[in-house]
């Protein structure tokens, strides 16, 4: 759609327009607003510290650091303010409700097991003995290593060989709370054995499979057709493997999980209440149970509705903590027995809000042309009937308007496949088709929603411009490829000017799924995004909420490899109250090359056989030969998306932005 201005008479895009638009205020859950200049903020303590404008990072990544987008942002101060908000809000439910019990939360490192997210998690969580979970080999061998307060615990989940339990008893070995959880039986006398060949007493717990299921796209996690999870039989049958083994001892902890990104709370009531009654039963039949644990599942509010849509919550961290901690004393109560060590294993919630990637959108595919309407002649008699059609608009009604156009557009494919319409014919029946479009487009928004034709609904989507973005969606977002998880997209600047083109995203791969088409709302999905014009000067878009999964799954698609990154920090003695701690290069091509097997010296190898061979044929002369052989290699150490250039372009905040320039 071309950029058109506000209608004559609008008033003013502000700030507060912005923010409402693209719902910041109800995602951003603190910690991301709008500046009075229109540039995306981020306070990572909220309203305990200072905030920090994007563009600044960006400016600074790209003019001090070398770097170019795609860029990864991480806030690692909101990583702290998550930890802490978690903790202080379970520890708080415990008090008010003179639970007996602790909590004693881990962090599953699956969700993003990156180093440096990991030590800023278990430094800021050291004041509550908060620990990790680990699912596979490799996690734990990850986890044991950063793993330093044996008064915290590691959850150990997921199918286990003999060389798994026997690393995670090490822990034990050690002094550390390592709780490994049994999926099947078989791996209850695989921890026996391996325990009693080591000396060691192992800590067990057992995954119940509850009956109580989720909702939306991980409800199949839960419920009797759950991958995990040990039947009331199997539970019992355990229990008496290691009563038979001299171990009755070790049995801990029971477990459950009923998926991720539960969005109704009811749902999470339903389980807690189905696993405690679990957990007083078999603290009845004498089993010496101290940890009951609730598995993961707090959602994280990715289109800010606080409803029960699948990337949506309604409820708040607060009263998720205070309905598990009033559900397992009510029932412990009930039953008399003693309150159990809560543990959580929230893993998105604790990460999620902590990365932005930074896309910039350097062109567009537009369906209707700048050229002016008037400037086609009527030689032929379907251009004839569609400026007939554009000439009635206003007296006819938008339906038969519509009808008329889509019937020229048919009419000219078909003489076009008949071989009987001019290409130059054809491409002006086209151009008049889009605008007539965008013109009968605009008359229906100005309808009362309900007064606007079945036939006319879908218009602004066929109208949407394409965005065209440096990224991969397979390698930054591939939940949204695989999954559909929407994501809040925003532009991180320019927000003090009305949005004028309704668009798309698509980014730099071959593959026609490498795009983004569904965005966040407050009543369903939209399919397009407000966005302004790409061409006056670099135009960058947020997409936030990405630090759960995104950076692990990333796929190499096209062989577009991991991207820049930057590590902020507060610090209240920097004169702008943030610094850049650390970046880390994104993939080069000869890194991803690696992947796929190919050796950067053989590829080089191998282009020089074919230099040196044209140079022998005369195809070359020596010094061009060895120049692009020496452009190729270099090329090597080139990273994988595109390289825009600058000096044809505008400064980042494109004038409109009152910014200081960072230092050199």
């Amino acid at each position: 759609m071309s950029d058109t201005p506000a209608a004559p008479g609008a008033p003013a895009w502000t700030i507060d327009d912005a923010t409402e638009h693209y719902l910041i205020d109800r995602w951003g859950n603190g910690y991301f607003s709008v500046s009075p200049e229109g540039n995306v903020v981020v306070s990572p303590l909220k309203e305990r510290g200072a905030q920090i404008p994007i563009v600044e990072v960006i400016r600074e990544a790209v003019e001090v650091e070398g770097l170019q987008t795609p860029l990864l942002i991480r806030f690692q101060d909101i990583l702290r303010d998550r930890v802490r908000e978690i903790n202080e809000a379970f520890n708080e439910a415990i008090a008010e409700n003179k639970y007996q019990g602790l909590y004693r939360g881990v962090y599953p490192i699956k969700v993003n097991q990156l180093r440096e997210v990991l030590e800023e998690i278990l430094d800021a969580g050291k004041a509550y003995h908060y620990g990790i979970e680990v699912g596979s080999k490799p996690e734990c061998f990850a986890g044991l290593s950063v793993h330093a307060d044996n008064e915290s615990l590691i959850v150990c989940n997921g199918y286990k060989d003999d060389n798994f339990i026997r690393t995670a008893l090490i822990g034990r070995k050690l002094g550390k709370k390592v709780i490994l959880i049994a999926e099947k039986l078989a791996e209850v006398r695989a921890i026996v054995r391996v325990a009693k060949d080591l000396g060691v007493e192992p800590m067990i717990g057992l995954r119940v499979r509850l009956m109580a299921k989720s909702a939306g796209k991980w409800a199949e996690s839960g419920g009797e057709n759950a991958k995990f999870g040990l039947t009331t039989g199997e539970i019992l049958e355990a229990a008496k493997i290691m009563g038979d083994a001299g171990m009755s001892a070790a049995f801990r902890l029971l477990h459950f999980h009923i998926g991720s990104q539960v969005p109704d709370i009811l749902i999470v009531k339903r389980a807690v209440r189905e696993a405690a009654r679990y957990y007083a039963k078999l603290r009845q039949l004498g089993y010496p149970l101290e940890f009951l644990d609730v598995g993961g599942g707090l959602a994280v509010d990715y289109d800010g509705s606080g409803s029960t849509f699948h990337s949506s919550m309604n409820y708040s961290v607060k009263e998720y903590a205070e309905t598990v901690v009033y559900g397992v004393m009510d029932v412990c109560d009930d039953e008399r027995v003693p309150h159990p060590h809560l543990v959580s294993e929230s893993g998105r919630a604790v990460v999620a809000h902590h990365s932005v990637l930074v896309v910039e959108a350097f062109g567009s595919i537009e369906k209707t042309p700048e050229e002016p309407l008037e400037v086609l002649t009527p030689d032929h008699k379907l251009i004839r009937d569609l400026l007939y059609t554009r000439d009635h608009l206003a007296e006819r009604s938008l339906t038969e308007s519509w009808h008329d156009l889509v019937d020229v557009k048919e009419e000219a494919q078909k003489m076009f496949e008949l071989g009987f319409l001019d290409l130059r014919v054809k491409a002006r029946v086209e151009e008049m088709y889009w605008q007539l479009v965008e013109r009968i487009q605009e008359r229906a928004e100005a309808l009362d929603p309900e007064e606007v034709p079945d036939d006319l609904r879908d218009l602004k989507r066929h109208l949407a411009d394409q965005h065209i973005c440096n990224f991969s969606v397979f390698q930054s977002l591939l939940d949204h490829w695989a999954l559909g998880q929407l994501f809040p997209i925003v532009p991180i600047h320019r927000l003090n000017e009305r949005p004028t083109v309704q668009g798309t995203l698509v980014d730099i791969t071959c593959d026609s799924d490498g795009k983004v088409s569904k965005f966040i709302d407050l009543k369903d999905v939209r399919e397009t995004l407000s966005l302004h014009n790409v061409t006056k000067g670099p135009y960058y878009l947020g997409i936030f909420l990405t630090g759960a999964y995104q950076d692990i799954m990333g796929d190499l698609h096209n062989l577009f490899g991991r991207v820049n990154e930057v590590h902020v920090f507060l610090e209240e003695d920097e004169e702008r109250g943030w610094y850049i701690e650390e970046t880390i290069a994104g993939n080069t091509i000869s890194e991803v090359l690696g992947m796929t097997q190919y050796s950067a010296a053989d590829l080089a190898a191998r282009m020089k056989a074919q230099v040196d061979a044209a140079i022998k044929s005369d195809k070359l002369r020596p010094t061009e030969g060895m120049r692009l052989l020496a452009e190729y290699e270099r090329g090597l150490r080139d990273q994988t998306y595109l390289t825009l250039p600058r000096d044809e372009r505008r400064d980042i905040d494109n004038g409109r932005t009152s910014l200081p320039p960072a230092a050199k």
